[in-house]
């Protein structure tokens, strides 16, 4: 059971770690583990961002819209219901740069500690989405197994991890983008027809940055790779999300695996929110130095 030992020690395995659909990760009992979903919207409809979401479907209607589709966060009573029961709690959201769920999340630990006084909660802003969510909830699950860890010590231990972590994509279609007003409708025009693709990361205050463009997704692959090694990748461990987009994810992961080969190296598939924003073919990559 989670408490505290005889020489003030948090015991963790008990620890509940909580985060949003952003993070392309699935509720698993096994990692005590707990997916919040966000909202989408596309013209008139909702869509939840959970388990029986079909991706192909919501990308059907996206791209079949003239109008800009709409995310929402999760709200308090769905933390609330993920918190219920747990006396330790790790909260680990999309940023705040792209989204409100970070402060929802924070809305709803305040009205738990209100009638569960005595709980731990930790909320943490990932400035980030996708695979790098699931390196940073890896690298927790890591740190829970240290018998000697206080609890009031996780916060600052979970920041200085995620100065090690990264996020780079690709995206094949600026359909999106566009529609949404980042950029211009000619623009995206322009780079759908002549297959240029926009290869960016999450910067510093969890912003969306674009690095550079690569025409052709062959260029864009290894421009990724190029990327990685310029932000000083030495082998760690990768996840690839993608959006409908398997092959390249598999192409990527061999490449990766040329250089770094004794890297340990996942691919899955994007769930809605990543799904918006990446677009059909887009990709992903979260990794640690």
């Amino acid at each position: 059971m989670s408490g505290i030992n005889r020489i003030g020690i948090i015991i963790m395995e008990n620890v509940r770690l909580i985060v949003d659909s952003s993070a392309n990760s699935v509720s698993d009992s096994e990692r005590n583990l707990r997916v919040v979903p966000l909202t989408l919207t596309i013209g008139e409809e909702n869509w939840l961002d959970d388990d029986k979401l079909q991706i192909g479907d919501f990308l059907g209607k996206m791209e079949a819209s003239r109008e800009p589709g709409k995310t929402a966060a999760p709200s308090i009573q769905r933390w609330l219901d993920a918190l219920e029961g747990c006396e330790q709690a790790v909260m680990l959201t999309i940023t705040s740069g792209l989204s409100g769920t970070y402060s929802s999340a924070l809305q709803a630990k305040e009205i738990y500690l209100e009638s569960h006084p005595h709980a731990q909660i930790v909320v943490v802003d990932s400035r980030s989405a996708g695979p790098e969510l699931e390196l940073v909830l890896e690298g927790i699950e890591e740190m829970l197994k240290d018998d000697k860890l206080r609890f009031a010590d996780l916060e600052a231990r979970i920041a200085e991890y995620r100065t090690k972590t990264h996020l780079l994509f690709v995206l094949q279609s600026l359909r999106n983008l566009s529609l949404n007003g980042r950029v211009s409708p000619a623009v995206a025009k322009i780079a759908g027809v002549l297959k240029i693709n926009l290869i960016g990361t999450a910067s510093v205050d969890g912003d969306l940055e674009p690095l550079t463009k690569a025409r052709g997704m062959k260029k864009a692959l290894r421009e990724l790779v190029k990327q990685m090694a310029n932000m000083k990748y030495q082998g760690g461990r990768v996840v690839i999300d993608h959006c409908e987009n398997e092959g390249d994810a598999l192409k990527l992961k061999e490449m990766i695996l040329a250089e770094y080969p004794d890297a340990e190296v996942s691919v899955r598939p994007m769930r809605g929110l990543c799904s918006f924003y990446a677009e059909r073919g887009g990709l992903m990559v979260g990794f640690h130095n």
